[in-house]
Formats: structure tokens, sequence, C-alpha cells
């Protein structure tokens, strides 16, 4: 299992392919708090309503000097499928070698309906301007997650 980032800790540099086969980079976003979220799978129940509360609150997170970035173990051609059936304006990129997401803490056992399984821990990790992690939440819920990180955020 995979170290779980603490507040404090630099957070790993990334470069995946988005839903168009371009590469996003942490890096990109040197300047700007970033919240990089980790789901299972596109095109499911909970990791949708994610994501569409995500896209909900695009624009309060922006002002607020925040990109989010979704990462999921998923290839670019299911992320496209599910920004277009979704409408999701979050840049959601893949990580099928699950590199990034064992790097973030984000990939390891869990439970899952009552079984202990390994795969995407659903998480999320806030990074400031200069590339540290400011905040760092592992096994959050699906539904009401957006609300309790921006209330959690102080927005």
């Amino acid at each position: 299992m995979s170290e779980r980032l603490q507040p404090g800790d630099t957070a790993p540099a990334f470069t995946l392919p988005d839903a168009d086969g371009n590469d996003v980079s942490l890096a990109d976003h040197k300047g700007r708090k970033v919240i990089v979220y980790f789901y299972p799978a596109a095109l499911t129940p909970g990791c949708t309503k994610q994501a569409c509360d995500f896209t909900d609150n695009l624009d309060v997170l922006a002002t607020a000097g925040y990109d989010v970035i979704g990462v999921s173990p998923d290839k670019p051609e299911k992320l496209a499928a599910f920004r277009e059936q979704e409408n999701l304006k979050v840049t959601l990129v893949g990580d099928p070698s699950k590199e990034t997401l064992a790097a973030y803490g984000a990939y390891g056992e869990k439970k899952n309906y009552g079984k202990v399984v390994t795969g995407t821990i659903r998480s999320t990790i806030v990074v400031d301007e200069e590339g540290k992690v400011e905040h760092a939440f592992y096994n959050v819920r699906a539904a009401g997650h957006v609300a309790k990180i921006i209330k959690d955020l102080g927005i």
C-alpha cells in the first residue's frame, strides 16, 4: 500500500494524458492552487456524481484561485466519452499505469461492500501555489464531497 501524503509534503510531479490525449502536468499549474481528486472509474454512478459536483462548482473554485484535475485509471477514450456524456468541464486525466495514483497514496487496499479489494481510493489532495500539499483527504464520499471541500477551504 502506498504512503498517504501529509500537509507540507511536496506533491508528486505528474504528466498524464487528458480526454483528448494531450499531456497535463501538475507543473503547468505552478502559481495556482490545484485540487487533484482521484476516483475509481469514469461512467460509474458515484464518480459521475462527484465529477458533476466539481463541474457545477468550477466557477466558485476558479474564482477562489483553484484549478481542478480529476485522475482515474481510465484511458483517454473513456474519459472523452465520460466528459461528453455528462457535459463535464473539469480536466480529466488518465493514469492506466496507476503510478500517479500510488504516488499520491490513492491506490491500495480498501473496503468495497464489506470486502477488502485493491483499487483506487477516492481521495482529494489540495496542492498550494508552490507545489506543497495543503490538505489530504482520503476515503472520501462521492456525494457531498465538493461542498465539504469548499467549506473546509473557507471558500
